[in-house]
């Protein structure tokens, strides 16, 4: 019974975390509508890693050094807000000014995406406090559950992108400024009330 609790809570905690990382992924597929499955996999993995890297040091900092990593959680919404504000603004720049000929040229870059993963896996941090009384063991198990979940979200985000990309074209580099900003807005405004 306690095992099942433990996988069920990593499921949810994996959802509720996967839930910005969707709705980037969504994003990304609507602005690259023609993304081979390798290149799928390729940015669901870049926001995987981080989804299971952000827990295991939250319970580590949580170990080690909680008194500053309280001091800045505090920043964490400013962090998310400021990523996702420049990502998106880029995007919506880059959508208003693009010709004709630049359409299929609105590619992902590495380093966007890096910022990306950053932005939307910041808050799961905060799950190290969460995990805190899991020992090294059970915290790796629970941040492994919530990568694969990421994960699936995540590829499931791309393909709803692609097929809506399709049929959005020219206003899907707008629409994803503006799903982006919106989730800065929605974490930091998240983050101020908590």
């Amino acid at each position: 019974m306690e095992f099942f609790l433990f996988l069920v809570n990593s499921v949810l905690m994996g959802i509720g975390l996967a839930m910005d990382a969707f709705s980037v992924s969504l994003t990304n597929g609507l602005n690259e509508n023609q993304m081979k499955i390798k290149r799928m996999c390729l940015i669901a993995g870049c926001f995987t890693f981080f989804q299971f890297i952000m827990p295991v040091l939250g319970w580590i900092l949580v170990h080690t050094v909680s008194n500053y990593f309280e001091k800045f959680s505090e920043l964490i919404p400013w962090i998310a807000l400021f990523l996702l504000l420049y990502i998106g603004g880029k995007m919506l720049i880059e959508a208003v000014h693009k010709s004709e000929e630049d359409e299929n040229v609105n590619k992902l870059t590495f380093s966007v995406l890096i910022l990306q993963g950053i932005a939307t896996s910041i808050d799961a941090l905060s799950v190290g406090f969460a995990i805190a009384d899991y020992n090294f063991l059970m915290a790796l198990a629970s941040s492994v559950i919530i990568a694969v979940v990421t994960f699936v979200i995540c590829i499931g985000g791309l393909i709803i992108g692609k097929k809506a990309g399709t049929v959005l074209r020219r206003k899907a580099g707008l629409l994803g400024g503006f799903i982006l900003i919106g989730i800065g807005i929605e974490i930091f405004v998240r983050g101020m009330l908590a």
